[in-house]
C-alpha cells in the first residue's frame, strides 16, 4: 500500500464516487474533490499523491461542447502544468475505438469529425494525448469499457433500459438484439484502476472483460429477473462496437472478468429493490 495516499477528482460521479468508497474499504487515505469544491479550478496548493483523473462529460455531451472539452482536456492541462502528484491515472474510455479495427492499446485510433460521438471521442483523445505527452514519468491512461453497478442512477444502457421497465411496465428495444458491448463489474473495474494507478508498468490499459454481449442476452436476463415484456422496433439498427483487446489487464494482473449473468442479475435486483424502497 502506498503511503502518498489517493486524490480522486470528480468524486461526485458514478466512477469517481465509487473509487472513494473502495479505496476507503481497502485501508488508504483518500481526498474526494468535487466539483465546485476550489471553485472552477483543482486543489494545487498541496501534494495530491496518486491522483485519479474521473472528471467528465458522458451522455449529455452532444449539448455540452464547452463543457466537455473542459473537463477532458483544459482541466488535466491545468493539473499537469501546476500539479505535484505520485502518479495520475487519466480516465478515459473504450468509446474511443469506435469504428477502428484494431483495440489494443498500441494502436493507432481514427476518428470521423462528423460522426455524432466525435466530439467525446476526440476530448478523451486529445486529454490522453497532453497526459503522455506531459514528460511526467508517471502518467498512466485508463480506457474504461461500460461498468455496470452502483445504485442504477446511471444513464448507461442498460440502466436506461431498467428505468422504461419500472416507469412503463415494458421495454422497447429501439436497436437491434444482435448488437453487442462490452460490459465489466463495477468491483472489477475499480480494483484494476486502483492497481493501475498505484503499480501499472504501462502507459495505457483497456479495462474492459473482453467479453462481448449483445442486447438479446441483455434482455434475457432482464425478462428472467424481472418479467417485462419486451418488443423491438421495426427497423432497429445494427450496431456493433468492437471487442476489447484485455490481454495487458490479463498478462499483468491475472485479471478474469465477473460472468456478466450473474453481476447483471445483482444489479437488477438492487435497482428493483431500491426503487420499492422509494416507494
Amino acid at each position: 500500500m502506498s503511503a502518498a495516499g489517493f486524490t480522486v477528482l470528480g468524486a461526485s460521479g458514478f466512477i469517481g464516487g465509487a473509487l472513494v468508497r473502495y479505496l476507503q474499504e481497502q485501508g488508504y487515505g483518500v481526498r474526494a474533490v468535487k466539483r465546485h469544491d476550489h471553485g472552477d479550478g483543482l486543489p494545487l496548493d498541496e501534494p495530491l499523491g496518486h491522483v485519479i483523473y474521473a472528471i467528465g462529460v458522458t451522455a449529455d455531451f452532444r449539448t455540452r461542447p464547452f463543457d466537455t472539452m473542459e473537463a477532458h482536456v483544459a482541466q488535466v492541462l491545468k493539473l499537469l502544468r501546476q500539479g505535484t502528484f505520485a502518479s495520475l491515472t487519466y480516465l478515459s474510455s473504450t468509446r474511443v475505438y469506435e469504428g477502428n479495427q484494431h483495440t489494443n492499446e498500441d494502436a493507432a485510433i481514427s476518428v470521423s469529425p462528423a460522426s455524432p460521438s466525435a466530439l467525446y471521442n476526440i476530448s478523451k483523445i486529445a486529454g490522453e494525448s497532453v497526459c503522455l505527452n506531459s514528460g511526467h514519468p508517471a502518467v498512466r491512461i485508463v480506457r474504461l469499457s461500460n461498468v455496470i453497478g452502483g445504485d442504477g442512477k446511471q444513464d448507461s444502457f442498460l440502466d436506461q433500459l431498467l428505468r422504461e421497465g419500472q416507469g412503463n411496465g415494458a421495454i422497447a428495444l429501439r436497436s437491434h438484439p444482435d448488437s453487442a458491448k462490452d460490459y465489466i463489474a463495477l468491483d472489477d473495474a475499480l480494483g484494476l484502476i486502483a492497481a493501475i494507478s498505484e503499480r501499472g508498468r504501462h502507459a495505457i490499459y483497456n479495462v474492459a472483460s473482453g467479453v462481448q454481449t449483445s442486447h438479446r442476452q441483455v434482455l434475457d436476463v432482464i425478462s428472467r429477473q424481472a418479467g417485462w415484456p419486451i418488443s423491438v422496433d421495426a427497423g432497429a439498427p445494427h450496431t456493433d462496437f468492437p471487442p476489447i483487446d484485455v490481454s495487458r489487464i490479463t498478462t499483468e494482473f491475472g485479471f478474469v472478468p465477473a460472468p456478466f449473468t450473474a453481476y447483471f442479475s445483482d444489479h437488477i435486483k438492487r435497482t428493483l429493490q431500491s426503487r420499492k424502497d422509494q416507494q
